[in-house]
Order: structure tokens, then C-alpha cells, then sequence
């Protein structure tokens, strides 16, 4: 992997992530393909929508069909038919996310498959094995997500086991991937830098931020972007995990960072929220039924231009499989079409005018922030 920082508006960057298999220009989201698919679209649907980098699931991966299965049928890219960037996650936020079912110690985390209860013993060795079995271009440090709220001991015990899991996870990873480590610490700003101090003593070729989607009201994750910002390393990609609305996003590109990925935009479209530049649409909504308008005047996609919204209305009203495709179809576009005005802004040094503009089509008051 080769990164370049084309220009920079205050935090705001806009830079380049060169791979073998491709580009992928920042800011970027990567639309999150938990089941080797990013749900309802084919794969010339996501490359049409300006997608460049899409998210595998490690955990889900793993358990079905198996990494050695798709290691042994060409690696992920080939089996999903996308020969674009992949970055798998590490498996770490799934396992989190069980809850009191998994057991945690220094060795790795012991838990049961929820598909068929088979025992599974995960280390941070496995984890980064998994992921070069897929076939990963951009691999993540397997670590455990602090729990929110906790206390300073709590986060410190987390972060501390995650570093020590960082350095196995730097030991372990033999192929030309690029590694990412992971910054937790919850909360506890103190914690948040110890924890970026030691992935740069191991030595990364990213840095994410970890544990900022998991329940924390929003004045907290502006906190600790912006204590981190001028902290992360200006020579690497920096990618916040998990993160999410549109105006998340926005907020978190005026702290610095590069790189995005959330289930939002095709999980909220099979429920009839469609995201447009003025905010969401909830089509299922009576007043709906009969607009024959687009669901985004401002948006040139496909579904704005060839369909209505009492169609969309209807599809998803009648439970239509259409309803979900062409709503995720268009969320995937608006986040892309997001990204690239971001993108173009920071190049033509008028992010602030970018970002007031995000806000004002919202209706929303622009949060105090670096422009």
C-alpha cells in the first residue's frame, strides 16, 4: 500500500490509498459486504454507485462458508466476483457484540458459533490467518472493543489487552497486506493516546479509531476526535470503525479522518429510510403514496431519476425485494456522491463552504469545529 495526502483543508484531508487491485481516493466509505455481498447489489451496482473499497466480515466469513473454503476457490476477491480493495474487519467487534456468551482471556476468545453452537477459539494469530486467507488488502488487528460506559480501570485493562494483541497480530502477518492497528480507551482520553503511543511503537501501516459506535451520546465521539486529531499520524490512512450517519461522517472528516465504514445506509434502505441531501425519508409514510416526485431532487442516481416516490412507497409497503434493492441502491450512491463532495472540496480549498452547506440543507446548526 502507498499513501499520499494530495491537500489538506485544517484537519481535513483529501489523500490516496494505491493498491495493486486499485485506488481508493479519501475521504471513502466502504459499503460493508458482511456475507462476501453488500446486500440487494450486484457488483456492477456497486461499482456504478463510485464504491472503490468494500468491508468483508472476518466472524461471519469464518463460520460460513469458512476462510479455507474461500482460500481454496481463488480468495475472496474471485469468489464475490470484486476485484477492487478489500479490507476485512478483524472478527473483534462481533465477538464483542456477543456479550456475556464469549469468554475472554490472554491467550484469545473462546465462544459458540450462533449457527450450528460449535465451540470456536480465537486468537489474534487466527484472526490475521483468517485474513489472508480471504485474501485481504487492507487486514485489521484483532482486539477486544471496550465496553460504554466504563471505568478508567475497565477501559485501561481492554486497551492494554489489545495492544498486547496488537504486537502478536504485527508478529503474525506474513503477506504484503497492508495491517491496520486499532486505538481503544473508551472514553478516557489518556487512554485514547497510550493506546495510539504503542500501535506506533509496533509500527502500522493504518491507524483506526475503535470503540466509537458503541453507544456513546455524539458530544462524546466529537471529544475524542477532536483530541485526537492532531495526535494520529499525518504519513498514514486514518479510519474511524463503524461510524455511520451522514453528518457523523462530516463531523469526523473535519477531525482528520480518511476512512468509513457502516451497515447504515443498506440496513436503514430495507426499512424505508432513504438518506437525501435534506435528511431522511421514511417512504413508507402515508404522504407518500401518491408524490410523484423523486425520492433527492438534488441526486442523479437511477432511482431519482427513473423512479417516484409513491412507487418506492409502494414496493416497500407490498414487500417488494425491488423496494430493498432500489432503496439500498440509492443510499450506497449518496454516501458515494457525499464523499466526492467532500473530496472535491478539499481540493478546491472550499471545505467550510462544503460544510456549511451540509448543514444548512439540513436544517441543522454547523457544530463548532475546525474549517
Amino acid at each position: 500500500m502507498k499513501f499520499k495526502v494530495h491537500n489538506q483543508s485544517d484537519f481535513a484531508r483529501r489523500a490516496e490509498l494505491e493498491f495493486s487491485r486499485g485506488n481508493i481516493q479519501t475521504p471513502a466509505f466502504m459499503p460493508v459486504g458482511t456475507n462476501g455481498t453488500v446486500k440487494g447489489l450486484t457488483v456492477e451496482d456497486l461499482k456504478s454507485t463510485g464504491s472503490e473499497v468494500i468491508l468483508g466480515n472476518t466472524y461471519h466469513l469464518m463460520l460460513r462458508p469458512g476462510d479455507e473454503s474461500i482460500r481454496d476457490l481463488g480468495g475472496l476477491h474471485k469468489f464475490s466476483n470484486w476485484d477492487r480493495p478489500i479490507l476485512t474487519d478483524s472478527g473483534g467487534f462481533q465477538v464483542w457484540s456477543l456479550g456475556d456468551l464469549v469468554k475472554i482471556s490472554e491467550e484469545g476468545v473462546r465462544f459458540s458459533s450462533p449457527y450450528d453452537g460449535k465451540k470456536i477459539f480465537m486468537t489474534p494469530e487466527d484472526s490475521i490467518q483468517i485474513q489472508e486467507n480471504l485474501g485481504s488488502d487492507i487486514v485489521m488487528a484483532f482486539d477486544e472493543c471496550t465496553d460504554y460506559p466504563s471505568t478508567h480501570e475497565e477501559a485501561k485493562k481492554s486497551m492494554e489487552l489489545s495492544m498486547r494483541w496488537a504486537k502478536r497480530c504485527k508478529e503474525a502477518h506474513k503477506t504484503d497486506s497492508a495491517l491496520f492497528g486499532i486505538v481503544q480507551g473508551g472514553m478516557h482520553k489518556d487512554l485514547r493516546e497510550a493506546s495510539l503511543n504503542s500501535l506506533k511503537d509496533v509500527g502500522f501501516d493504518g491507524i483506526a479509531l475503535g470503540g466509537l459506535s458503541v453507544g456513546e451520546s455524539k458530544q462524546e465521539k466529537t471529544d475524542i476526535l477532536s483530541f485526537m486529531a492532531d495526535k494520529l499520524p499525518s504519513d498514514k490512512p486514518r479510519y474511524l470503525m463503524g461510524v455511520g450517519k451522514p453528518e457523523d461522517i462530516v463531523e469526523a472528516v473535519r477531525y482528520g479522518i480518511d476512512m468509513f465504514d457502516c451497515v447504515l445506509p443498506t440496513r436503514n434502505a430495507r426499512n424505508g429510510q432513504l438518506i437525501t441531501s435534506t435528511g431522511v425519508v421514511n417512504i413508507r409514510n402515508a404522504p407518500y403514496k401518491m408524490s410523484e416526485d423523486a425520492v433527492d431532487e438534488n441526486c442523479d442516481c437511477k432511482v431519482c431519476k427513473d423512479y417516484s416516490r409513491a412507487y418506492l412507497n409502494h414496493l416497500d409497503r407490498t414487500n417488494e425485494m425491488l423496494g430493498s434493492i432500489l432503496s439500498s441502491y440509492h443510499n450506497i450512491y449518496y454516501y458515494q456522491s457525499l464523499m466526492q463532495g467532500m473530496r472535491d472540496s478539499i481540493e478546491d480549498n472550499i471545505f467550510a463552504k462544503f460544510v456549511k452547506d451540509f448543514y444548512n440543507k439540513r436544517n441543522l446548526d454547523i457544530p463548532d469545529g475546525p474549517l
